[in-house]
């Protein structure tokens, strides 16, 4: 059996559980040290001078930083328990060793999937790690300087409406913080998941163009779930560039689609030959005989 259809073979589920887990392991891996460098690595290298002072992790650092950036000088953090430094501290390090670790997870899941892509489409492993790990970090980085910002800024009113004391819970704020920014950071990456879809042959974008409206529907609810407490601007800020990425998607798995056509006039859907290792396919059958991957 050559090479290219030894790889293409029908795995038993078991086999398929097993290179799950075994890929479920190395991004757990690369998570659990990515965190453990953000408690170990120390924020001033000038304790390897004087070794006795106050160990600071870098993890520190960082959430300084951030309270220094989101919040306004009217609000006052306040710790609540006394093991909740300690419990921010851990919290943060495990969300920022995730976010760390996003580009290997990125590629294992694309591993994981790769046998049920064409032969002529595995190059872009590449392009998929890339585009899921930049706008990751890109819907990171908007909710930070955009959906965070704005948050805060829109409660203070309210606080001195009722006149409260503007007083919040050191672990509320940062888990909220957290929260919003992974969150807006998945919701970035749809995009990426459809175009994958596509080209895996489980969605076209007819069904899509044909539903827009459900789906934009659906994509205010979920934004509306990921972005904060903001009231319906914050949702709205949110779900536009959502909006507008999806659309670019759309736009792109066209062109892929339109490609792939023209490439397999026949494109496997009334045909008997499997447009993916050119196996024969039973008259009104689903699956390939050789390979075993579905022609829908």
């Amino acid at each position: 059996m050559p090479a290219d259809e030894s790889h293409e073979r029908v795995q038993p589920l078991w086999d398929h559980i097993s290179e799950l887990s075994r890929r479920a392991k190395v991004w757990i891996y690369s998570f659990v040290i990515s965190t453990l460098l953000y408690l170990l690595i120390p924020s001033d290298f000038s304790l390897l001078q004087n070794p006795f002072q106050g160990y600071h992790p870098i993890i520190t650092a960082i959430l300084l930083e951030i309270k220094t950036r989101l919040l306004p000088s009217q609000y006052t953090l306040i710790g609540g328990t006394i093991t909740a430094p300690l419990e921010i501290i851990l919290v943060a390090a495990a969300v920022f060793g995730f976010a760390t670790s996003v580009p290997v997870l990125a590629y294992e899941v694309y591993k994981f999937i790769d046998p049920a892509i064409k032969p002529s489409e595995k190059q872009s492993v590449y392009p998929f790690v890339a585009a899921f790990s930049i706008l990751f970090f890109v819907g990171g980085a908007f909710a930070f300087f955009v959906l965070l910002p704005f948050v805060f800024f829109f409660s203070l009113p309210f606080f001195q409406g009722l006149g409260i004391s503007p007083f919040i819970y050191a672990d509320q704020f940062y888990n909220l913080v957290f929260f919003v920014i992974v969150a807006a950071g998945f919701a970035f990456t749809i995009p990426v998941f459809f175009v994958l879809l596509v080209k895996m042959h489980v969605l076209g974008t007819k069904m899509l163009t044909k539903n827009r409206k459900y789906v934009w529907a659906v994509t205010l609810i979920l934004t509306a779930i990921a972005s904060p407490d903001g009231g319906p601007l914050a949702d709205v800020a949110l779900f536009v560039p959502i909006i507008i990425l999806l659309e670019g998607s759309i736009w792109y798995a066209k062109r892929y689609e339109k490609g792939r056509d023209e490439e397999e006039p026949g494109n496997g859907a009334t045909g008997t030959t499997c447009v993916f290792c050119g196996g024969d396919i039973d008259a009104g059958g689903v699956f390939c005989g050789r390979c075993g991957k579905s022609r829908l």
